[in-house]
């Protein structure tokens, strides 16, 4: 005999009344159908209510959010009006904070809450792919082990005015380092931004972006740029995502569309003061899920290689070194081999082959080689060689020095990276 929860009572009743002097209480239970644990609970429910414990209980739940007191909705429907975009676990969290760690409704409560007030909005989730060239797909398992930089896409402020913020996050702490509202994306400008947050923060291992200017150039060798070779000569290594494919570095998107909807939709113009005060409430009070909602100011902390200045030359140990001119050009053998205009004013290190071919390297990377017979540049393809360890690890950085210009070394390259040290 099957047993239903939609049977009648008095199949529970009889039940009940067998298992009262049942020598097999198993067999009687295969009899009706139910599991053992099933049988205990009627048997139990007789005993203590008699034949009124046999009907059958509601399984609505004990607390919901309608039950919840009108303060306590209020209380939550507040909170979410003062973060429009925080969902209703980070809600909840921020709710346990206020109440000094005091017990609170459940999750669902809260979804339901924000559900019933109409705040509840629905978005689908990306997937992360793996990077592109440069890339080797490395994940940070700690602080300033890779940190993630873009623009965010330009809006019109209230005056009228282009307003494109410049983003650096770190990638494991979630922390928002710099939200800048820069006057253009010249390299100048955004190396000095960058210099005041190596000189606040030290330097990461690595630094993920695009392939869009200034952080790439399609055109050079291993799309390097003047600021992604900056990065290379401070020992840091590239990482870059495939072009067109901002789902190949997630989490910083979704940051820019926390952005978006929080200062471009009020279309926040070049205020700074409201930019810094966004990022601060980031970093220090919004709870982040993959952090097990905790903050980003919790978890991140200084790196512990401190920004020295930029190098004035790199050693490539037993390598000979060649400076690379201001335009980009190598004298070898007296030709003049062009390189890339990225590299200009800085040393690379040759290293002959069995084969007779000159490796090129710069910094940690080898870009290409040198037929010494024709004195042709073959730049690499594909990711590009590294040398084994980080040019911190393998090579000095020579730190500035008083050298004579004719070196055109990295601070001789033009007039505009003088003010390089000021404030943007």
């Amino acid at each position: 005999m099957p047993w239903k929860e939609t049977q009648a009572m008095d199949q529970r009743i009889e039940f009940v009344m067998r298992a009262m002097n049942c020598g097999n209480f198993g067999q009687l239970c295969r009899e009706y159908g139910i599991s053992r644990k099933t049988g205990y609970k009627w048997r139990e429910r007789f005993v203590e209510g008699g034949i009124g414990g046999m009907e059958e209980e509601s399984k609505r739940p004990h607390g919901h959010s309608e039950a919840l007191e009108e303060r306590v909705v209020c209380e939550i429907v507040a909170l979410k009006g003062a973060h429009m975009h925080w969902g209703a676990r980070k809600i909840r969290a921020l709710y346990w904070r206020k109440k000094g760690g005091r017990e609170v409704p459940s999750e669902s409560s809260f979804k339901r809450v924000l559900e019933r007030a109409g705040f509840v909005e629905r978005r689908k989730r990306r997937i992360a792919r793996e990077g592109g060239r440069l890339a080797s797909g490395r994940k940070a398992q700690a602080p300033n082990e890779v940190w993630t930089t873009d623009f965010k896409g330009w809006w019109r402020g209230g005056k009228g005015e282009r307003v494109e913020p410049l983003t650096v996050r770190d990638e494991y702490s979630r922390m928002i380092l710099e939200v800048r509202a820069v006057e253009d994306a010249r390299t100048e400008t955004i190396r000095a931004c960058f210099e005041e947050l190596f000189e606040r923060h030290g330097l990461p291992a690595a630094i993920r972006s695009d392939n869009g200017s200034p952080f790439a150039s399609t055109r050079a060798v291993l799309g390097l740029s003047r600021l992604s070779a900056w990065w290379l000569a401070l020992g840091i290594d590239l990482e870059r995502s495939r072009p067109g494919c901002p789902q190949d570095n997630p989490a910083h998107e979704r940051m820019h569309l926390d952005i978006r909807r929080e200062l471009q939709a009020g279309r926040m113009g070049r205020d700074q003061e409201a930019f810094d005060l966004w990022r601060q409430e980031y970093n220090t009070e919004r709870p982040h899920e993959a952090l097990g909602m905790a903050c980003p100011a919790e978890v991140y902390r200084p790196s512990e290689r401190p920004y020295g200045g930029t190098p004035q030359e790199l050693d490539y140990g037993a390598m000979e070194a060649r400076w690379v001119s201001v335009n980009g050009t190598l004298q070898f053998q007296g030709e003049s081999i062009m390189l890339s205009s990225a590299l200009g004013g800085w040393n690379v290190g040759l290293a002959p082959q069995e084969n007779g071919l000159m490796q090129v390297w710069f910094a940690s990377l080898l870009i290409g080689h040198i037929d010494p017979q024709t004195s042709g540049f073959k730049p690499i393809e594909g990711q590009g060689q590294k040398r084994s360890g980080s040019l911190a690890d393998s090579a000095t950085l020579h730190r500035p020095k008083n050298r004579t210009a004719a070196h055109n070394g990295p601070d001789n390259l033009n007039q505009n990276m003088q003010p390089l040290t000021q404030h943007v």
